[in-house]
């Protein structure tokens, strides 16, 4: 039997070592897990429990993972009594990790111009794209993000350094982080932040997307993860310009390795229709197996 996730996933005794709270309810954490710092992939994700006496673990996406410091980063959003528990920990404490879980991005480096499309909590996975294909200078990718939020972004956006093609010059609010890397970043938000399109972020990747050449689109593949809207409007976006896509679910979950399939949802394969779990099977899925519909399969 195909066993394709024995001995991937670990448990270990997680040391907090940083909390840091930002606007809205949100909290960046860092932790000291270094089997699961060792083997995360952009898309993976941990099962985390919250604190002591809360059985019920919380799936959480990697934001960052240090194999040679021992440590990953992860966002989350207090929803709940259980992240409310979370966000009242404290450095030195100790939590128990699952990690890191399910199958993550496959970057096709036939197509190095990487679009990468993040939604609120749906940021994570695609700032550790942006990471891992930055430092590949093997292959020149060439990463471009655009992210979007309701919410007060959980970072201190900045004013980007580089124009991108196509957009409106006034468009320039940009991920500090991502910058400092040398990838190019975009936000998008209803709430009129400064420097941010005001509408949704995929119709501003679609602005970029329209002004490239020819040439340049067919080197282009897109990678997002969000509210399943947005997520949606992705693969819209990725059938219309004619890319390749990857789209990572978000889904409750309830014991996170695949054995209650709770969080199964309908995909298309070549076999036909069948349930899928979110956990193990994903939560990287083609958009053309998400979304059969929209492109006529």
């Amino acid at each position: 039997m195909d066993r394709p996730h024995r001995d991937t996933i670990f448990l270990e005794e997680a040391r907090i070592t940083a909390l840091h709270a930002f606007p809205a309810h949100q909290y960046l954490l860092r932790l000291e897990a270094p089997r699961c710092a060792a083997h995360a992939t952009p898309g993976t994700f941990i099962h985390l429990q919250c604190a002591a006496g809360l059985p019920m673990r919380r799936p959480l996406s990697i934001r960052r993972a240090h194999p040679a410091g021992g440590w990953i980063e992860v966002l989350f959003k207090v929803v709940g009594a259980g992240l409310h528990a979370l966000s009242q920990a404290q450095p030195g404490e100790t939590l128990s990790v699952l990690g890191p879980i399910g199958r993550g991005y496959g970057p096709d480096p036939l197509r190095p111009l990487a679009l990468l499309i993040g939604g609120g909590v749906g940021m994570p996975p695609l700032e550790f794209l942006a990471e891992r294909l930055a430092a590949d200078t093997g292959h020149g990718w060439r990463p471009v993000a655009f992210f979007g939020s309701e919410a007060p972004f959980p970072f201190k956006a900045r004013r980007a350094a580089t124009p991108l093609h196509g957009l409106d010059h006034r468009i320039d609010a940009c991920h500090p982080d991502l910058e400092a890397l040398g990838v190019p970043s975009r936000l998008a938000s209803l709430a009129g932040f400064d420097g941010c399109h005001p509408g949704y972020v995929t119709a501003l990747a679609g602005e970029w997307l329209a002004a490239l050449h020819d040439d340049e689109r067919s080197r282009v593949a897109l990678y997002a993860c969000g509210p399943e809207p947005m997520l949606r409007a992705a693969a819209r976006l990725a059938r219309d310009f004619g890319l390749p896509a990857q789209l990572c679910l978000e889904e409750y979950m309830a014991c996170g390795v695949g054995g209650c399939a709770g969080c199964a949802v309908p995909v298309s394969t070549a076999s036909g229709p069948a349930m899928k779990r979110v956990c193990v099977d994903g939560p990287v899925f083609a958009a053309q197996a998400v979304y059969p519909e929209l492109f006529g399969s």
